[in-house]
């Protein structure tokens, strides 16, 4: 049944191929949770960047009408509507994967960016902003 390896024949034991397997699974290990990472930092990096975007238009808009601008009403910022705080010139993405809330009054605003990015738990990943331009993370679905 079996026969001895003759000397001058190549080939790969059942050990050296389990041993490179384990290896494999080793490295795959260490490897996808910086890889999970690295997507979810990407992915917070469209909050950071919508809600410095809002902050800076509400603060050229107060330049231009001596008040922030103030919604009629609730403002939500979602991919069906895009266009939700265009009168300060911001237009979200076709592709969003955050909502977007603005609360404001003449002197003070507070924008809010949420979504479940990263699994579908019941932490949901939320940034602020405000008036004075603190760029806050409220809860980070990152790290839960």
């Amino acid at each position: 049944m079996f026969r001895k390896m003759q000397r001058g024949e190549k080939g790969f034991t059942l050990i050296e191929l389990m041993i490179v397997v384990v290896i494999i699974g080793i490295l795959a290990a260490l490897a996808i949770p910086r890889f999970m990472r690295a997507t979810t930092k990407s992915k917070q990096s469209e909050a950071r960047q919508v809600l410095k975007q809002v902050y800076s238009m509400q603060r050229a808009y107060r330049q231009e009408y001596n008040a922030y601008w103030v919604p009629a009403g609730p403002a939500s910022a979602v991919v069906a509507q895009q266009a939700a705080f265009g009168r300060i010139g911001v237009d979200i993405m076709g592709n969003a994967r955050y909502t977007y809330t603005m609360v404001a009054a003449a002197n003070t605003f507070t924008c809010t960016a949420t979504s479940n990015i990263l699994d579908d738990d019941a932490t949901a990943d939320t940034w602020t902003i405000n008036e004075t331009g603190a760029l806050v993370v409220t809860s980070d679905d990152a790290v839960t």
